[in-house]
């Protein structure tokens, strides 16, 4: 079905009428009676899309969105960003398919990839190419940490998402997934996350690196030495999690100590999202093995890799394979982001648009029903508890979702609860947008919360973290 409406121009959000629209909700309709059932976006964002443009989607009912979802953070540039449509229209003339073959397109790729390492990390990483999923990413990399060191264990943490396939899932923290799924990959080994307000069990954040040492280095801890530790820098599904830098460090440093290799998962932390090319560099450290998807392209042509340690590069010929690892548009696009991240100091902005949301939704702390707001760069989650239980407020979550949907903006839910309003703005999103967009976000959460004095204790100081 297409739309007779006319775009109008996408200077800002515009929501006219009911959502969905009729012609949103016969879509959704055709959808429901045609569709998996294990489709979610739909539900709790009831739109059909037509197109999009930067930071703005139009549905089929002509309503205008500031997209701070940005197909979950793929679209680092926002939708439809003219130079990367005219790379990729380009590379359709020539070459869309390649499986492992050297191309121009997949060398220009790698070498913008490889580019944005630093010097001594980029002389001793080698590129795989995967499946073009995050997920097949994460078990290529588990695979190659098992066969080079022949053991078959992972330590993985508690509130770490890694994708949804068979060993994916396994390797994830959320229970609610696997509890239908039987037999799931064995060997995995969760332990606590500590984060920058606290640790995921209730210890204190400084003593969950230390309950790893203890478990990794005592001879009754029961644990083998494991073949990797995975683990996220800022947990994404889990809620906008950073991690202590102390813990980091600490993790890393018991790795090297007994020779596990760490793998870090930055499928969606990656490609700038914190400010930084990847969030590892904010912590002072080095990994083994780096996952990246989501952003590699810039324009959500789908693509996944691993850059790891050549000491690692045991495997053989077709050990992790995927027929869509030649994906040449991706490659074509990928390295032209690259060429205007730099071009258009994209990282600078993603910090300052970080700072600017720090600011705008600092007055937000002072909210009774507001736990915490924190974030990293351009990734950031305010998350909903009860003000004397502190237990996840997911109705209210939900609610700010839908009211802020209303009034022109796309916001996704994450967390324990489901309870974590998240935020993913395109990396090159401009001051006026964010200022918009934050408007709608305060205003949502303080029109769904019931009403309540903040109580002693309770209200915030300073900036949001």
């Amino acid at each position: 079905m297409t739309s007779s409406v006319k775009p109008r121009p996408w200077t800002g959000p515009h929501v006219s009428g009911d959502l969905p629209g009729p012609r949103s909700a016969l879509l959704l309709a055709r959808q429901e009676r045609q569709e998996s059932n294990a489709r979610t976006y739909p539900r709790h964002l009831p739109i059909a899309l037509a197109e999009g443009s930067g930071s703005f989607v139009r549905d089929v009912d002509g309503n205008v969105f500031i997209d701070f979802l940005t197909g979950a953070g793929v679209l680092s540039l926002g939708h439809n960003h003219p130079e990367l449509v005219e790379s990729v229209t380009r590379q359709l003339g020539l070459l869309t398919h390649g499986l492992d073959f050297p191309t121009p397109a997949k060398d220009s790729f790698t070498e913008a990839q490889l580019s944005m390492l630093a010097p001594g990390l980029r002389k001793r990483m080698k590129v795989h190419f995967c499946g073009p999923t995050g997920a097949n990413a994460v078990e290529a990399a588990v695979k190659l940490c098992k066969i080079a060191t022949g053991r078959g264990d992972v330590v993985s943490f508690q509130g770490g998402f890694h994708g949804s396939t068979h060993a994916a899932m396994a390797l994830s923290g959320l229970v609610a997934a696997k509890e239908p799924v039987r037999n799931t990959v064995p060997g995995v080994h969760f332990f606590p996350y500590g984060s920058a307000s606290r640790c995921s069990t209730g210890l204190a954040p400084e003593d969950c690196a230390a309950y790893l040492e203890h478990a990794l280095g005592d001879d009754l801890g029961g644990i083998p030495r494991p073949a990797a530790v995975l683990m996220e820098l800022v947990q994404g599904e889990g809620g906008v999690i950073p991690a202590r830098t102390d813990f980091v460090r600490r993790v890393r440093a018991l790795t090297r100590s007994l020779g596990i290799p760490l793998i870090v998962d930055e499928v969606q932390t990656g490609c700038g999202r914190t400010g930084t090319w990847f969030a590892f560099e904010q912590y002072g450290i080095e990994p083994d093995v780096i996952v990246a998807s989501k952003a590699l392209s810039g324009i959500g042509t789908p693509i996944a890799l691993i850059l790891y340690d050549a000491a690692l590069d045991t495997w053989e010929p077709g050990a992790h394979i995927g027929t869509f690892r030649g994906n040449q548009l991706a490659f074509a696009a990928g390295a032209e982001a690259v060429r205007i991240i730099r071009r258009d100091d994209v990282l600078g902005n993603v910090r300052r648009r970080g700072e600017q949301i720090a600011d705008r939704l600092t007055e937000l702390m002072a909210h009774p029903w507001v736990r915490e707001v924190r974030g990293r760069g351009l990734m950031w989650g305010v998350e909903l508890a009860g003000p004397d239980d502190g237990r996840p407020a997911t109705d209210i979550a939900a609610a700010v979702q839908e009211h802020a949907l209303r009034h022109g903006l796309i916001v996704e839910r994450g967390g324990r609860g489901d309870a974590v309003v998240r935020l993913l703005p395109p990396l090159n999103v401009t001051a006026e947008v964010v200022d918009t967009a934050c408007s709608i976000l305060v205003e949502a959460v303080f029109a769904c919360s019931p009403r309540f004095s903040v109580h002693p204790g309770r209200a915030g100081s300073g900036r949001a973290t």
